[in-house]
């Protein structure tokens, strides 16, 4: 029995070993971030699976939203923050969705360049300076690289679960490590969603829109949730007030660091105008 629990243990050190060096030997520097990051994926992996991924997606939220002139409109918007701010440094290019579904109020990008909005949320927002900062926020996650760095963190910790499990003998000691990884991850997820705000409050500023909408976004976010938001330790997002501050903080640094740019112009698309937003719908008036 000791012999057995000897060898499990040796086993179990080799395949904890292997992983670990194996995640920590695939750093690379990201320049817009200035992170170093633990990644496993290519540039263009994480394209091909955000285009793997596209379709998929936009038939889950009931196909694409069939207004053209508000898929153009959210494109405009999404093309001025990356062509005016640093996200134009990334290897990336951006596709910008509007989903059909009403009823889900999200945002949310894949890698590579894949990004989404639901109609659920933009008849929410009431400016195109909030229509921005979402956007803003969802470059980031795809600049950021967070998508592609959770992979890698999930194989880190899936890794040591195998190993735990081999040192424990039983799948009870491996589901519990994977357990305590999965609430490593998840604050690795809140890190990245505060990362990603201050981000968007860059690139939005150097795309000349008012970052301060951004503030009211969060209220609106609250106030879809109805109060059922979860506990922030609990979340892999942070609470609606923590991010609120934490944009704040990041106006202000950025106002100090960053030149001063003129107000956004509003952006329309061909022959139309800034979308009205109602609970049913999203449309954009013609031009008088």
């Amino acid at each position: 029995m000791r012999v057995n629990f000897k060898m499990r243990m040796f086993i179990a050190l080799a395949i904890a070993a292997f992983v670990v060096i194996g995640y920590y030997s695939k750093g690379s520097f990201n320049e817009i971030t200035g992170e170093k990051q633990y990644i496993n994926l290519t540039v263009d992996q994480e394209i091909q699976l955000g285009l793997d991924g596209r379709d998929y997606m936009i038939q889950q939220s009931g196909g694409l939203y069939p207004d053209r002139q508000v898929q153009e409109y959210i494109t405009a918007i999404g093309n001025k923050i990356v062509q005016s701010s640093d996200a134009a440094r990334s290897p990336y290019k951006y596709n910008f969705h509007v989903l059909a579904d009403p009823n889900t109020v999200n945002a949310f990008a894949m890698p590579g360049g894949q990004i989404f909005i639901t109609a659920g949320l933009l008849k929410r927002l009431e400016s195109e300076h909030q229509i921005a900062g979402v956007l803003g926020h969802e470059i980031a996650h795809v600049v950021a690289r967070h998508s592609a760095q959770q992979m890698a963190k999930n194989d880190l910790t899936q890794g040591l679960a195998g190993a735990a499990g081999v040192l424990g003998g039983d799948m009870s000691s491996a589901q519990y490590a994977q357990m305590i990884g999965q609430m490593v991850n998840m604050r690795y997820g809140r890190e990245d969603e505060l990362e990603s705000d201050d981000l968007g409050v860059r690139f939005m500023m150097q795309a000349g829109y008012d970052p301060t909408h951004m503030m009211r976004v969060m209220e609106i976010l609250a106030e879809a949730s109805g109060g059922s938001s979860q506990p922030e330790f609990a979340s892999t997002h942070p609470s609606p007030d923590n991010r609120i501050q934490r944009i704040r903080e990041s106006i202000e640094k950025y106002s100090q660091s960053l030149p001063t740019t003129s107000a956004a112009p509003e952006t329309p698309t061909p022959s139309t105008q800034q979308p009205q937003f109602s609970d049913d719908a999203v449309t954009i008036p013609a031009q008088r």
